[in-house]
């Protein structure tokens, strides 16, 4: 239990999410763009579930994973934007200490979901491209299934530790979040206490599930390199390189703002700076994922086409 000294303290029962701007006419400039942003990232991501859903030649490994992708982006993006989309709209900036700790904690949840998932991702390109002939046989529906389930498994339990920490400090004074969600170090950074210890354990779970990631997914890609190298013709390593270019784009959208964001101390804490660039692996990854595997990928279109060519295929 932390202890404090009991000087006239009022402790926090709500927090008052500041956004980014007070001017209302900023506001509802802000509101249409987000909501925009908001409603292209779930029709995007919606689509390419669909389209997977219903073309039976997409019902493959990477497809599969893709489609649980694009779940993970819908979900993602609507623990935050609408929360702020109410508050824009209705100048009501305030959320509630458990709103605030659930929207941390399924926030979290799904960020570390998703990291896991792109290392899944990384796995099967690199059992596609450097064991094509046993591709099938290694990426069975069994493996699939349990590594699609492992990720969500992983989220949900590692990003328990992470919110009880932040959550479990005492906060007794401000309560202005400058931010436009409760995520942990703009909320860590209110807290009536000295939280370097905290700050050590958060630190040291970001290196687990940022860098750990990361780090298979380079080794991953060494190895594929290696194996595109090996191909003979121009075509086929065009052909290799170009299934890997989307996932190695929308990891590098995602991990890159992320890490920066996390894996620092409060002392180095800019909170106008970090909920801008924390855009990026919320709202604008969700919204870029359907656009760089649909614009790239010539299965998506042709399943695009056909289902509007003709309005039904096989399930």
């Amino acid at each position: 239990m932390w202890m404090i000294p009991a000087q006239n303290q009022t402790w926090v029962s709500e927090f008052i999410l500041l956004g980014f701007s007070r001017d209302p006419t900023t506001n509802s400039i802000l509101f249409i763009v987000f909501l925009l942003i908001y409603l292209c990232s779930v029709m995007g991501n919606g689509l390419i579930i669909m389209l997977i859903c219903l073309d039976t030649q997409l019902h493959t490994p990477m497809y599969f994973f893709l489609c649980i992708l694009a779940l993970l982006d819908m979900s993602y993006v609507t623990t935050t934007i609408p929360q702020m989309l109410v508050h824009l709209f209705t100048h009501s900036q305030t959320i509630s200490f458990a709103g605030c700790w659930l929207q941390m904690y399924v926030f979290g949840a799904l960020a570390t979901t998703e990291c896991t998932l792109f290392v899944v991702m990384a796995y099967d390109r690199y059992v596609a491209i450097c064991y094509p002939l046993r591709y099938t046989v290694i990426l069975n529906w069994g493996l699939c299934i349990r590594l699609a389930a492992g990720s969500w498994v992983c989220g949900f339990l590692s990003c328990l530790l992470h919110t009880s920490f932040t959550m479990s400090l005492p906060y007794c004074g401000s309560n202005m979040v400058n931010h436009y969600f409760c995520e942990g170090p703009s909320v860590r950074n209110l807290a009536c206490m000295d939280t370097h210890i905290v700050e050590m354990v958060d630190l040291a779970l970001s290196v687990f599930l940022v860098v750990t990631p990361i780090f298979l997914i380079v080794t991953s890609y060494v190895h594929i390199a290696k194996a595109i190298l090996k191909i003979k013709s121009t075509q086929g390593r065009c052909k290799a390189f170009s299934t890997c270019a989307s996932h190695l784009t929308v990891v590098t959208f995602f991990y890159g703002p992320a890490s920066y964001v996390y894996m620092r101390p409060n002392s180095s804490y800019s909170s106008e700076q970090d909920k801008q660039i924390s855009l990026f692996y919320n709202a604008f990854t969700a919204l870029l994922n359907p656009m760089v595997y649909s614009l790239r990928n010539k299965d998506i279109k042709r399943a695009f086409l056909k289902i509007m060519g003709h309005g039904r295929m096989g399930c």
